[in-house]
């Protein structure tokens, strides 16, 4: 059920498999196991934590969205919250007479359960006149209730264990408002803030897995006008750039989205997206590892031992979803996988969404070592274990390599690939994450030109 009006919903719906893409970005990683350790340090997009935890750490509890737009008169703003609730759950033996006793792990003969946490869609929708926003706008407080479910598992009609779900109380607040543009056209800018207001406070010892539950992850707005359209974070017209300049958003990338010609609804979303973003029309189904390779992914699902995917299926349902696709792919899907030219362009290294992924099995080679091989920059030799500055150049196709001009970096890893060109893989010295990234082989790749070796300390 939705508060929208029939136009904006089937405009929201249109955007949607977008929006479901960054809703999902990275939820669970191949191979699909909980026991996987890249599984194991989850949530990397969108997550506002609860503010207490904010203050101890390098995450943020609000994310900020400003936008140009043209309302006629009488225009109405749809807004919707979506993100996911980090539902825990654990795993029970059933001992008999309605007793139990919790378990690391379930063999049943369909699945192995260990406990996870399922990520739980939650939405927040409200409509409301943009003439009521100007001036001190309006704020929209929201709460999602604590909760606790639990699921009886049965083999051979006897009972053999049980699921127990919980969810944590989640509070937030969407705040709206809009100023005037001077100018002859009608147009106002936006500001669209959505903040975790939750009043836990931590021990000063919580890990960041006792903050998730009474988190917002994967935080994304979808927003629509009825009447008027927005205007282009990054290709607007002339008389617009120097208001779209001005705009400032925090943690977030405003996108247009939809049907190219239609920029009647906005995406603000926490990954860097072009305007009217398309999934690949190749693309079989989710497969929900943050990388563009869904060939080689599902080739090595359906490579998987069958233990391996009974504890995918285990782990989550929308694990046991990839497992079941790669099962069932027939050849002529799987030949559409290898490959789609959309235009001819130069091929650099991979960055953004694609550097979350290893783009390089150093087993195709076994003359070549990423850790141990170097390579000549500047007359200097450059390694695994080099300092480097970053000067990303202008070719890059990722606005976030280039925010990381000046900065310091560590190489991880020297990479070569099958057309004979350099990378090195780096971590950036000042990312407060960079040993989670490092701990799940996750880098950004750099060309030699891009960087400047820095004398050993």
């Amino acid at each position: 059920m939705t508060v929208f009006p029939a136009q904006l919903e089937d405009r929201f719906a249109a955007a949607r498999q977008i929006a479901d893409a960054v809703l999902f970005e990275g939820y669970v990683l191949y191979p699909y196991r909980a026991s996987a350790a890249k599984n194991r340090l989850r949530w990397q997009f969108g997550v506002l934590v609860p503010p207490g935890y904010g203050q101890q750490s390098a995450e943020h509890a609000d994310q900020r969205t400003e936008c140009v737009m043209e309302p006629r008169r009488g225009a109405a703003l749809a807004v919707q919250l979506r993100f996911l609730r980090a539902q825990r759950r654990t795993v029970q033996r059933a001992l008999g007479g309605g007793r139990f006793e919790t378990v690391a792990e379930l063999e049943l003969a369909d699945r192995v359960l260990v406990p996870w946490d399922e990520g739980v869609e939650e939405r927040i929708e409200l409509t409301v006149p943009v003439d009521k926003l100007a001036a001190a706008g309006i704020d929209f407080p929201f709460r999602s209730a604590a909760r606790e479910e639990r699921e009886e598992l049965f083999e051979g009609g006897e009972p053999v264990g049980r699921l127990v779900r919980q969810c944590e109380q989640l509070d937030g607040v969407v705040r709206l408002r809009t100023q005037e543009l001077p100018g002859p056209y009608r147009a106002v800018r936006l500001t669209a803030e959505v903040a975790n207001t939750s009043a836990w406070q931590p021990d000063s010892d919580d890990p960041r897995e006792a903050a998730l539950p009474r988190s917002l992850v994967s935080a994304h707005l979808l927003l629509g006008l009825d009447q008027g359209v927005f205007i282009s974070a990054t290709d607007p017209p002339e008389w617009a750039k120097p208001a779209v300049a001005e705009c400032r958003s925090e943690h977030t990338w405003p996108v247009l989205v939809g049907p190219a010609g239609d920029d009647s609804v906005l995406l603000s979303s926490p990954i860097i997206l072009e305007d009217h973003p398309q999934v690949a029309p190749e693309s079989p189904g989710a497969l929900y590892d943050a990388t563009e390779i869904d060939e080689i992914l599902a080739l090595r699902t359906a490579a998987l031992t069958d233990r391996e995917k009974r504890e995918a299926r285990g782990t989550d349902e929308r694990a046991g979803a990839v497992i079941d696709l790669a099962d069932s792919l027939p050849a002529e899907v799987l030949e559409r996988l290898h490959g789609a030219v959309r235009s001819l362009r130069e091929v650099t290294a991979p960055t953004g969404a694609q550097a979350d992924q290893p783009w390089w099995d150093p087993g195709n080679d076994p003359e070549v070592d990423p850790e141990r091989d170097r390579v000549l920059v500047d007359g200097r030799s450059v390694g695994a274990g080099s300092r480097v500055l970053l000067k990303p150049g202008r070719r890059r196709t990722d606005a976030q390599d280039l925010f990381l001009a000046g900065h310091t970096a560590l190489v991880e890893a020297v990479l070569h690939d099958v057309d004979g060109s350099v990378h090195l893989a780096v971590t950036v010295e000042a990312d407060p994450g960079a040993d989670l990234w490092r701990a799940q082989g996750r880098f950004r790749y750099f060309q030699p030109d891009e960087v400047t070796p820095l004398e050993e300390g």
